[in-house]
């Protein structure tokens, strides 16, 4: 059984060292080390070697926190993981608590299982933050379908055949929707627990609270819409259609009264054209379901290559 931890970092010379010394290396038969330097400028890849990574692989420019992701999960599997782990490289997750996180992998009973802050203990998190994690688990929660307490958690463990189907496609976060397609798929997702400590400074992968908010909005808006496109279409095309009759209502009402409607000709045509934008987009909305069948038979085509591919 191989463990591999992968470390995301951008500018973390200062933690990185203690992150890596902290991990157990005893807790699998074969654990290694990834750091996925994220264009750092300072001293992130020396202390890392320093401190005994395995591998580190280096963007020459900042690309990000799903770029430096999805880089480090392919990494691990063609290093043959068995179990991959991600945390972050502030410091901010307690190393030692892997083996908790493993757990339920190594007995067989997940397939990803999720770190939760909110059900452990918090030393410090920012109220802007707290609020901005609330909203958006609840959000992907809805999404997802599954009951998560902190959808943004970092620290987190994936099966070797879990991270095989997982296709992060995003430019700037994955939590969220590495979460939903675990879901979607029918993996089996536990959450445990866990330590998060105090950091010193501002995130250096997550600059901006607002920013963040913003485009994993988007993220969570996107995963909604490929796995539910006919629920997705369909609303959005009832909302116009209802549009148009209420401003229809009072093109009927006037016709029926002066058996004209030249009067509200304006409330005619744009009943009309609400009418025909909602019946649009509802069709739209089917050809976006045969499009997700499409999409599960491509994914399935996807997963075996990749199995192919990093076969041990």
């Amino acid at each position: 059984m191989k463990l591999v931890v992968m470390i995301p970092a951008y500018n973390e010379e200062k933690t990185i060292a203690s992150v890596i010394q902290e991990i157990p290396r005893d807790c699998c038969e074969e654990v290694k080390v990834l750091v996925i330097n994220d264009g750092s400028i300072d001293k992130t890849v020396q202390e890392a070697e320093k401190a005994g990574a395995d591998k580190i692989i280096s963007f020459k420019k900042n690309k990000g926190l799903a770029p430096a992701f999805r880089t480090g999960l392919q990494t691990a599997l063609e290093m043959g993981a068995d179990i991959i782990v991600n945390t972050d490289g502030d410091g901010q997750y307690n190393g030692n608590e892997i083996r908790k996180l493993i757990e339920p992998i190594l007995v067989g009973r997940a397939d990803f299982v999720l770190g939760s802050r909110t059900n452990g203990r918090i030393e410090y998190m920012p109220i802007e933050k707290k609020i901005g994690n609330r909203i958006a688990t609840f959000i992907t929660r809805i999404v997802s379908g599954f009951p998560v307490s902190d959808a943004q958690s970092g620290f987190r463990a994936f099966t070797r055949d879990c991270a095989l189907r997982l296709n992060v496609m995003a430019d700037y976060t994955y939590v969220q929707e590495t979460l939903i397609q675990a879901s979607h798929y029918g993996l089996v997702i536990e959450e445990v627990p866990i330590e998060f400590r105090r950091r010193d400074g501002h995130s250096r992968l997550i600059s901006s609270i607002w920013k963040y908010a913003k485009r994993a909005g988007g993220t969570i808006a996107r995963g909604y819409r490929d796995f539910h496109p006919l629920s997705t279409f369909f609303g959005l095309g009832l909302f116009f259609v209802l549009a148009g009759l209420i401003f229809g209502s009072k093109v009927l009402l006037a016709y029926l009264e002066t058996g004209v409607v030249a009067g509200n000709l304006p409330s005619a045509v744009l009943t009309v054209l609400l009418i025909l934008i909602g019946v649009s987009t509802m069709t739209l909305g089917i050809i976006a379901d045969i499009l997700k069948t499409q999409r599960k038979v491509q994914d399935e085509i996807l997963y075996r290559l990749k199995k192919i591919e990093y076969e041990k």
